[in-house]
């Protein structure tokens, strides 16, 4: 039974990778051949950094991720520090609340969103563009921080913030030496979830992008409609590098803080 589950996971794996693994071979192809290897080259490596079409829409991206990304790792640290002083119920109603939009369908959320702009566009002259983008970035960006934050709540002792104002710190002293640095590890994992979202969103960003402002990904599938040029295969290879580090980074500080919450019980 162990060898058929390890085949199974194997396959399983196979089928996810193999193809984006044929595209990171094909982004070094000699020739714009998708089935046959002619050669290796970094041709369309040097085109990539040469299109300002595609240099353009990443600078946007990245502005728009990293803004983005601060903001609703802010609020969502504050959602999840008024989130945990309440009371069972309520604390309950609100999550659920949360969590609707990671699971509602992106079409749902996109469109809703472009339906919300249309309306303030219509009374207060506002354009699709940068700022309708950053807001439905922040959107859906907010939940994700909020779902990373909670669980460090929940492994936190209680009592230490009170402990901290017997001890004679002031409420805001004590969140910024005793609360902050427990929670530290979930807002960093909220903050690089939500870049990692932000970065790769495709269908709320083109429901609510305007022609002045697009992001990475609608300028990606404005091209493949066309025709696919192994340019494409060299720009998903270095975002899915991208993605890849962030993640690793991810892991590497939630596995400290499990060591470090693991030497602290054992102590």
């Amino acid at each position: 039974m162990k060898k058929l589950s390890k085949l199974y996971v194997a396959l399983v794996l196979m089928f996810l990778y193999v193809p984006i693994f044929v595209l990171i071979v094909f982004s070094f192809n000699e020739s714009k051949s998708r089935s046959v290897f002619s050669g290796f080259t970094l041709e369309w490596y040097e085109r990539l950094f040469h299109n300002d079409i595609i240099i353009s829409s990443l600078i946007n991206t990245i502005i728009i991720a990293i803004l983005a990304s601060i903001i609703s790792t802010i609020l969502g640290t504050l959602a999840a520090i008024g989130i945990n002083s309440m009371k069972k119920v309520p604390k309950a109603v609100v999550m659920n609340i949360t969590n609707m939009p990671v699971i509602n369908p992106e079409i749902v959320t996109g469109v809703s969103m472009m339906l919300l702009f249309v309306f303030f566009a219509a009374r207060m002259h506002v354009e699709f563009g940068f700022v309708t983008l950053l807001i439905a970035h922040i959107t859906f960006d907010v939940p994700y921080v909020i779902l990373n934050i909670m669980p460090k709540f929940k492994q936190m002792d209680p009592h230490l913030f009170e402990a901290a104002q017997d001890l004679g710190c002031s409420p805001f002293m004590a969140f910024r030496k005793v609360i902050l640095p427990e929670i530290m590890p979930g807002i960093v994992s909220g903050f690089l979830m939500a870049f990692t979202y932000s970065l790769d969103d495709f269908v709320i960003s083109y429901f609510t992008s305007g022609s002045t402002s697009q992001t990475l990904p609608i300028t990606i599938y404005s091209m493949t409609r066309r025709k696919v040029s192994p340019e494409i295969n060299a720009l998903s290879t270095l975002i899915f590098l991208t993605v890849v580090i962030i993640l690793i980074v991810k892991n590497i500080i939630e596995t400290r803080a499990a060591k470090k919450n693991g030497a602290y019980k054992g102590a």
